[in-house]
């Protein structure tokens, strides 16, 4: 099993209790985000700080609407203009479990691989007009493997 593989395994059972305690509270979204009566299941036994939820609208800034999501455990962090680190940072996800809606291939991450997540954050940081939207690198994301099955990639890339 690669070290890298082991690392977010890791993750992914030290974010589980975070999950517990989480999951007592009500969750909220932004006002770009509508959801289903359905409720949402793990990819796979292996995805218990992910979970895929089709049916759920978000639409960005950019004119692009997005009829899912992925509803993960996260790190707190930067979001970025597009997925590399010399982007501007458009927004700051302040939450552990958030939403993206789709994926990029962008700039290589400590986390050994190019992929970033796109979704809106909780607090809008340069570039106002776009309301926090932007791209997270797979790093910070608590996901079992990259891109996440079923996710789709994003439109633009």
């Amino acid at each position: 099993m690669a070290l890298s593989h082991l690392v977010r395994r890791g993750r992914i059972v030290a974010s589980a209790l975070v999950l517990t305690a989480a999951a007592a509270w009500p969750a909220t979204t932004p006002a770009s985000a509508t959801t289903p009566a359905s409720a949402a299941t793990p990819a796979s036994a292996d995805d218990v700080t992910c979970v895929l939820r089709p049916g759920i609208v978000h639409k960005d800034t950019l004119g692009n609407t997005f009829t899912g999501d992925l509803y993960c455990a996260n790190a707190p962090g930067d979001l970025y203009g597009r997925p590399a680190f010399d982007a501007p940072v458009t927004g700051r996800l302040k939450t552990t479990q958030s939403w993206f809606v789709c994926y990029s291939i962008g700039e290589a991450h400590k986390g050994g691989n190019n992929i970033w997540y796109y979704t809106q954050g909780d607090e809008a940081v340069e570039l106002p007009g776009l309301k926090a939207w932007g791209n997270m690198p797979a790093s910070s994301v608590l996901t079992s493997t990259d891109p996440f099955p079923g996710l789709p990639r994003c439109p633009w890339h």
